[in-house]
């Protein structure tokens, strides 16, 4: 039987500390992989995906300013080691090493599970789809691999070395996919006033929908528009000039705004048969109208009651 040490109010929350900064690191370095995967190998889809908003800003300032944080905690925590090793058997370092070891064997159970099912049942393994498997896998694979070390003393301060320059090497790797694929800071910002430009148009398209059910008619002009009271921004929030609407017919008519990116072209990958009505809102850069057209059988107007 291994020596039992009190925990301590420091050990307690160092440990925890570290285990919470771990599992923040975690899952943030999950969601920047997949977010890179998706937008490097865009999903299967069944026509309704449009994604133009995908950003790495928040994993990646997570990863910036969390990392050092779990180094500099597992720092003083060997630092306690070194001088007391009898408190890496204290109880809360090692239940909350058995509870991580725990999590990290399930995430590789289920990674497996998944891929075994997957090719049974005879659906299609795409690039994506493996890239994500493979990234879990290596993710659970080295927490496993580590807090087994650790559990069974085995670790050393050479071992713990490898450990960190081993997991800011990932951290640094994905961070600079992320922004290979997804473009810089300055591109994400272009494409996030995209994203708010469609938006904007989506609100727009709906008001002139709603205009439509309740005049039978299409408005004229944004002013005609506004008379409904429909909240929308007629506005572009980047270069503040007016969004275009176009009248070309009865039922038809335009929406067009000036773009700064491409947005993904997601159509080639849809394998579904698209629902009626369905608005495909992929874009190129410049200006773009997208062309719209109202269904007369959608909308009609109830029969007057007649008075008794």
């Amino acid at each position: 039987m291994e020596p039992q040490t009190k925990t301590s109010a420091k050990d307690f929350f160092l440990n925890l500390g570290a285990i919470v900064a771990l599992y923040t690191l975690v899952f943030s370095l999950v969601n920047l992989l997949f977010t890179v995967i998706d937008r490097a190998y865009p999903p299967i889809t069944n026509g309704y995906y449009y994604n133009n908003s995908a950003s790495i800003s928040w994993p990646v300032a997570t990863l910036v300013i969390f990392f050092p944080i779990f180094i500099l905690l597992m720092w003083f925590l060997e630092k306690e080691y070194v001088i007391e090793p009898e408190r890496q058997h204290a109880g809360i370092h090692r239940w909350l090493t058995y509870i991580t070891l725990f999590v990290a064997g399930l995430a590789i159970a289920g990674d497996l599970i998944t891929v075994l099912y997957y090719f049974i049942d005879g659906q299609n393994l795409t690039t994506g789809f493996l890239l994500k498997v493979l990234a879990l896998l290596v993710i659970a694979s080295s927490i496993f691999t580590y807090y087994t070390s650790d559990i069974r003393g085995k670790l050393t301060s050479k071992s713990r070395i490898f450990w960190r320059i081993f997991a800011g090497v990932i951290l640094v790797c994905a961070i600079i996919w992320g922004f290979m694929v997804l473009g810089s800071p300055a591109t994400q910002r272009l494409y996030k006033y995209d994203t708010q430009k469609i938006n904007d148009l989506m609100n727009i398209d709906s008001a002139i929908q709603n205009y439509y059910s309740t005049k039978n008619t299409l408005p004229k002009d944004f002013t005609e528009l506004s008379t409904l009271n429909y909240y929308m921004i007629q506005v572009d929030s980047q270069t503040q000039k007016s969004y275009e609407y176009n009248k070309t017919g009865n039922t038809t008519y335009e929406l067009c705004a000036e773009f700064n990116k491409t947005s993904p072209d997601t159509t080639g990958s849809n394998i579904y048969t698209r629902p009626v009505g369905y608005t495909s809102w992929t874009h190129p850069a410049g200006r773009y109208c997208f062309a719209q057209t109202i269904n007369p059988n959608t909308y009609y107007k109830s029969a007057p009651v007649p008075l008794p």
